[in-house]
């Protein structure tokens, strides 16, 4: 991380009103103790308002340079319970944004609202959420939004081992399972597959173009179509029996 990274991530994290020690930030940061005093100290001299000393802990002035946030009680439990979500079940990144954003929120907030926050009862345990798994996500979020295919080894949902090298193309959470809808190369086709079936995920150097007929908007639409057929024929008024509705294709 940049100096100024770290820089700005302090302040950001002092902002919250509560007392946090050079400990704490260090262990956050990933420096030693003697790095965040150094940098804590250079904030001061900038002319940030940190009150506290080394040893005791820092603090910002809640009311310094950022208007107060409004929001409803209701958005706020709405932002709350996103932001929690987002730590139990996405990234190791998404986990780490969505808890500093949680802390700039808490920072602006009048004193109303901010004391509704440890009041709000809504959470989303994370610990089926493993570390490797939350890596995986990262890597292949990254490889969606450059375009790089990715190989991996798969195991099908009949348990046997296949290998595969996908364009993903998005990734889509049901239930706290996560899967990434791709444009297969061994089946020239779009394919959907599960997060936790994948191992030994390599991202290519090379970079693919979403071609008519193989981009994310195009599998929407083939999904849209078949349940649309689906509809059609299993839920017409004649229908005696309700079948179970055909889900995309997966491996």
């Amino acid at each position: 991380m940049r100096r100024s990274d770290r820089l700005f991530r302090i302040v950001q994290m002092l902002r919250s009103g509560r007392l946090k020690t050079a400990s704490a930030l260090a262990e956050r940061l990933q420096v030693s103790e003697r790095t965040i005093y150094r940098d804590v100290r250079d904030l001061q001299l900038a002319g940030q308002p940190i009150e506290g000393e080394a040893g005791v802990g820092y603090t910002l002035r809640r009311e310094f340079d950022l208007p107060p946030l409004m929001f409803t009680p209701e958005e706020l439990t709405a932002l709350v319970l996103g932001a929690r979500l987002v730590k139990a079940w996405g990234g190791v990144e998404n986990a780490a944004a969505a808890d500093s954003a949680l802390a700039r929120i808490e920072a602006v907030l009048p004193a109303t609202l901010a004391d509704r926050l440890d009041k709000i009862l809504l959470y989303a345990p994370g610990y089926r959420m493993q570390q490797p798994q939350r890596r995986l996500l990262d890597r292949v979020h990254a490889a969606c939004l450059e375009c790089h295919p990715i190989r991996f080894a798969y195991t099908r949902l009949n348990g046997e081992p296949s290998e595969r090298t996908v364009r993903p193309l998005a990734l889509y959470c049901w239930s706290g399972t996560w899967t990434v809808v791709a444009w297969c190369e061994l089946r020239n086709d779009f394919r959907v597959f599960r997060l936790d079936r994948i191992a030994q995920c390599e991202v290519l150097d090379r970079t693919f173009e979403q071609h008519r007929g193989q981009r994310l908007s195009d599998f929407l639409k083939q999904v849209k179509a078949e349940s649309d057929t689906w509809i059609a024929d299993n839920l017409a008024p004649e229908a005696k029996t309700t079948p179970s509705r055909p889900e995309p294709a997966s491996d």
